[in-house]
């Protein structure tokens, strides 16, 4: 089949190397691949002697355009043709293959363009010819001067009766619409990767060609839809034994790409460089593969890889995921349109793909989406997010595996679940925004402190600054039969001033200057000076009974109450004019050596929990 003119492979001398895309170049309407729309009118319009005086073929390089000029020009003037198709046999059919027939008259518009290559055409077209039909084919015919195409458009519209005008271009858009007007528009379109699949693969049954299964592939890449770059790119396999030498190979940049790692991706680049491939062309063809993975991924109709490299590319993009593969694309265009003035263009390229691979070097709103994307996923596996998540490639979702942290977390909290109790929530602020309360801190520090031995439970939410909570040396136990324990006031006070110091920072500050005044079982009365203060202790009781039960090793009831005989410290006045409070070293002198500076201590701390809503005391 292949070579459809019916000549033998070489037009020339055996000895004579011919290119690919000359030997099959297609000889009849039936031979011409992916173009099945324009076949049919043109073999329609010869069947049923309806041709018109002028046709306009565009669409890409490669797909058909002059063979099929030619194929009209054989069928118009076939001395045997059956239903549109020249026989191919005759001999106007044979000299028009040869390009030796004077019916056909080929005109190249891109070094013919001026107005005196028009007039000599113009002036030729009267002539007769041995056949029934003269055709002018002008390829590239947009690139004809102004002056060429106006001296054009009269024979153009009303040629003689015995001749037909084919113009060719891949640029429609450049044709004047004067010209335009004058044609019937056929516009040729990319070939599908499956069918330059099987036409390479006839090609090779026919040379009798040497190359496997991978090498057609990569030749149909390269191609991008052109018959001829595919069999111009089988050509230079053949010449050079391996695919590698026709499209780069970009297995090693895609992987550094899914593991998020940078020096594999610049390694695999320069391993690039070194074979000889610039900067520009491997972004254009890394676009490409990318391109189609993303539609492998989005639109597999649209893809042009072949069936059997479908699964691979689905599966690659799959593990380098949409959000990376549009990300990366947008990035290399980017770089490509950078490297056409960049001194460096290698270094433009390098940068765009390791802010590919790595997303903490990449700012980008795409970037950052992602970034998002990666966090969400691992918490609703129900995992923690270490600082890695940014740059690392997320594992495969597994159920098991999220069933089996899960399973750990709730075994590693029944290990350290105290006795059942309320959970009282504190709510906390990040370190950034917490006002400092050194001057304060530094005036605690200096009175002495016994060491906490008992912290609340890990249910108890503290802040972050606290002290880690240690284990209780010596809880409490419960007496047998379940009766409540009993305590002693001083037993209790002695006991509240080393739970005290394990509050969170609020709670210690409000209730620092109140004590417990009875205590009936596991229960008691704890005093403060007046009702307002109360109210706001009563805000933090959750916490205090937490912090007792965990130091005692049960349940301890809390009562607030308001006793007179509790007197309030006073604070030294301040001057009428400021609302605030005052410098906090002014403040350490005023109370030095007081016996009540502790209390006071803790009472101004309270005064700025309430002139600075929601803030937390952190220790410096």
């Amino acid at each position: 089949m292949a070579n459809g003119d019916g000549a033998t492979p070489r037009l020339v001398g055996d000895d004579t190397f011919v290119s690919l895309y000359r030997r099959f170049r297609p000889g009849t309407f039936g031979a011409l691949r992916g173009q099945p729309h324009v076949v049919r009118a043109l073999q329609h319009a010869v069947a049923e002697n309806r041709v018109g005086h002028a046709y306009l073929f565009s669409g890409p390089r490669g797909t058909g355009k002059t063979s099929t000029a030619r194929i009209l020009a054989k069928a118009l003037n076939c001395t045997n043709p059956v239903n549109g198709e020249p026989c191919g046999v005759c001999s106007s059919c044979l000299e028009i293959t040869k390009g030796t027939s004077l019916d056909v008259t080929e005109l190249d518009a891109a070094s013919n363009n001026g107005v005196d290559a028009m007039r000599d055409l113009v002036s030729h077209a009267n002539l007769g010819t041995p056949g029934r039909w003269k055709v002018y084919i002008v390829d590239e015919v947009h690139m004809l001067s102004n002056a060429a195409a106006n001296a054009l458009l009269k024979t153009l519209e009303e040629p003689p009766s015995h001749v037909v005008f084919v113009l060719a271009t891949t640029d429609p858009q450049k044709v004047p619409d004067t010209i335009k007007s004058r044609t019937q528009h056929l516009e040729f379109r990319l070939l599908g990767s499956e069918t330059l699949a099987t036409l390479l693969a006839e090609v090779r049954t026919e040379a009798g060609l040497a190359v496997d299964d991978e090498s057609l592939a990569a030749a149909v890449r390269r191609a991008k839809g052109s018959a001829r770059d595919a069999l111009s790119a089988l050509d230079q396999v053949v010449a050079a034994g391996s695919a590698d030498d026709v499209v780069p190979v970009f297995d090693a940049v895609i992987d550094g790409l899914i593991e998020s790692d940078a020096a594999a991706v610049l390694l695999a680049l320069a391993e690039l460089h070194e074979a000889g491939w610039g900067p520009q062309q491997l972004a254009s063809e890394l676009v490409h593969e990318l391109r189609t993975g993303f539609l492998s991924l989005v639109a597999p109709s649209l893809s042009d890889a072949t069936s059997a490299e479908a699964m691979g590319i689905h599966e690659r993009a799959s593990r380098l995921g949409l959000a990376r593969i549009v990300r990366t694309m947008e990035g290399v265009g980017k770089a490509q349109i950078q490297m056409r003035d960049a001194p460096e263009p290698q270094v433009v390229l390098e940068l765009a793909l390791v802010r590919s691979a790595r997303l903490d070097l990449d700012d980008s709103p795409a970037a950052l989406s992602e970034r998002l994307s990666r966090i969400e996923q691992r918490l609703s596996e129900g995992g923690i997010v270490p600082p890695e998540v940014f740059h690392a490639p997320l594992p495969p979702a597994s159920s098991s595996s999220a069933a089996a942290a899960a399973a750990k977390a709730v075994a590693r909290a029944a290990a350290a679940e105290p006795p059942a109790m309320p959970t009282p929530t504190v709510p906390t602020q990040p370190a950034a925004t917490r006002p400092s309360l050194g001057a304060i801190r530094r005036q605690q520090a200096s009175a002495p402190q016994a060491e906490p031995d008992v912290v609340p439970s890990p249910d108890i939410e503290q802040s972050d600054t606290e002290v880690p909570p240690q284990t209780p040396s010596a809880p409490a136990a419960h007496p047998a039969g379940g009766s409540s324990p009993e305590h002693d006031l001083e037993a209790v006070n002695a006991a509240w001033k080393t739970v005290h110091a394990t509050l969170p920072a609020r709670a210690k500050a409000v209730l620092a200057i109140g004590r417990f005044i009875s205590v009936a079982g596991s229960s008691g009365d704890f005093s403060l000076p007046n009702a307002a203060h109360a109210d706001r202790a009563r805000e933090c009781l959750p916490v205090m009974e937490g912090a007792l039960a965990a130091h005692f090793g049960h349940a301890f009831a809390v009562q607030i109450v308001v006793d007179v005989e509790t007197e309030e410290p006073e604070v030294p006045s301040q001057s009428s004019d400021d609302d605030h409070v005052g410098n906090a070293d002014d403040f350490d002198d005023l109370v030095e050596g007081s016996s009540q500076a502790a209390d006071m201590t803790s009472l101004a701390a309270t005064k700025l929990f309430e002139a600075f809503p929601g803030a937390v005391e952190v220790t410096e």
